[in-house]
């Protein structure tokens, strides 16, 4: 089955948001066997809207819009769904009895709705509603000869809702679809082309069936392997076997397996179960590495503190480097970067400690040190280990790979505890 997501709203193409929307649907739609084939953004403008309907009609079987039903003016797409469809607009009073409850829940009584309220309700009388139990704008299933259309708020919570209580399992009951199977191996500290000279010949005898994506970001690349048929069996069994043929290559730099699990998700989870701590005290990446160590549910299990020592007193003062150390090598040297983990892994009491240290640019520090150079250090329970870098520019890409590099030299050491 073939698919294209149209997003609806001018705040999107002015870059006022942005379209989250498109990824969640088409990855939601690609688990059950869906391929979309196209997505576009386009303006609240009826005879926009219909010439885009227009343009896949027969040519994929699912349309699904989302945005433009809100209650306001600028809001078209139900009325451009009649005109698409020779339809008109009718209440549907198991929606109305659903707004007039989300409003008494609101403001704690039953009151009169406003026009724009009740007019929620209206939907094509030709339409299959689809229940939206998070907001008052209802989904709308409709078909026009080969292609079925569907029509979705642009809230991402009630989009989500839909598409996971509604959209998809009625694609599942109702359509026959091919097997789609996914296997994203993670990979770090090599780069892209590197990597696929190193698996050339593996990759060129990969079956027909299998495709292979390479999804690099600073400091790591994804391998995407993507199989699709009939014979669900068979693609199971071949991926699992390419992947294991795979690890007999660079088995010492994948590090996962999981494309929703980063590095940080798998650090945490291995720091748990080994009962581990970690700190870090940053500089040039100014808490990049606490925030991202953060977003991980669970992580005060594991992850203890921070120290920013962004400016050369706070090292002094609050982190303790030692002055006499700054002087003689500069803030951005491996002798800087030592005492920074050294001493953070000390006062916030932890298994490990990271120290980090570079020139982000645009601008050096009173260093010999160019733009992009960044010292790691790493404190472990037996030895302090630290490398030098240079991660070019600009600023952002330094950043990110120094958070990067931190985490790859964490779980390199990690992973030589036993269990």
């Amino acid at each position: 089955m073939r698919a294209a997501i149209i997003t609806i709203g001018d705040e999107i193409l002015i870059g006022q948001i942005l379209d989250t929307n498109s990824g969640y649907i088409a990855k939601a739609l690609d688990k059950i066997g869906v391929q979309t084939v196209e997505m576009v953004s386009i303006s609240d403008d009826k005879t926009h809207i219909l010439n885009t309907f227009s343009k896949f009609q027969d040519q994929v079987d699912l349309v699904i819009v989302t945005g433009g039903l809100g209650p306001t003016k600028d809001d078209v797409t139900k009325k451009t769904f009649c005109d698409y469809f020779d339809d008109e607009l009718v209440s549907d009073p198991k929606v109305l009895a659903h707004v007039e409850d989300l409003f008494e829940k609101f403001t704690g009584k039953r009151q009169p709705l406003l026009q724009t309220n009740i007019d929620q309700a209206l939907v094509p009388s030709k339409a299959t509603v689809l229940f939206n139990h998070f907001g008052t704008a209802p989904g709308l299933w409709m078909q026009k000869d080969n292609t079925v259309f569907m029509s979705l708020p642009g809230v991402p919570y009630e989009m989500k809702g839909l598409i996971d209580q509604e959209i998809i399992p009625k694609i599942a009951r109702e359509y026959k679809r091919p097997y789609i199977v996914h296997k994203t191996i993670l990979t770090y500290g090599m780069g892209e082309s590197l990597l696929a000279d190193k698996i050339a010949g593996w990759e060129n005898n990969l079956p027909e069936f299998i495709k292979l994506a390479y999804l690099p970001s600073p400091g790591r690349v994804r391998l995407r392997l993507s199989a699709r048929g009939m014979d669900k069996a068979l693609i199971e069994k071949t991926i699992e076997q390419k992947v294991h043929d795979l690890t007999a290559i660079i088995g010492d730099i994948i590090v996962g397996f999981d494309d929703s699990e980063t590095i940080e998700v798998m650090l945490g989870k291995q720091l748990t179960q080994k009962g581990k701590t970690i700190a870090t005290a940053e500089s040039c990446t100014g808490g990049k590495i606490a925030q991202v160590l953060t977003s991980v549910p669970g992580s005060s299990k594991y992850y203890k503190g921070s120290i920013v020592a962004y400016h050369k007193q706070i090292k002094t003062e609050m982190l303790g480097v030692r002055p006499e150390t700054i002087a003689q090598h500069s803030v951005v040297s491996a002798q800087v970067a030592i005492e920074m983990a050294q001493n953070v892994k000390k006062i916030l009491n932890t298994d490990y400690g990271i120290g980090v240290t570079g020139n982000a640019g645009p601008t050096t520090d009173d260093t010999p040190e160019e733009i992009g150079v960044v010292y790691i250090a790493l404190a472990t329970p037996h030895e302090t280990v630290v490398e030098r870098f240079n991660f070019g520019q600009p600023r952002e890409k330094v950043i990110d790979r120094a958070v990067s590099k931190s985490f790859e030299m964490l779980q390199k050491e990690v992973l030589k505890l036993k269990d």
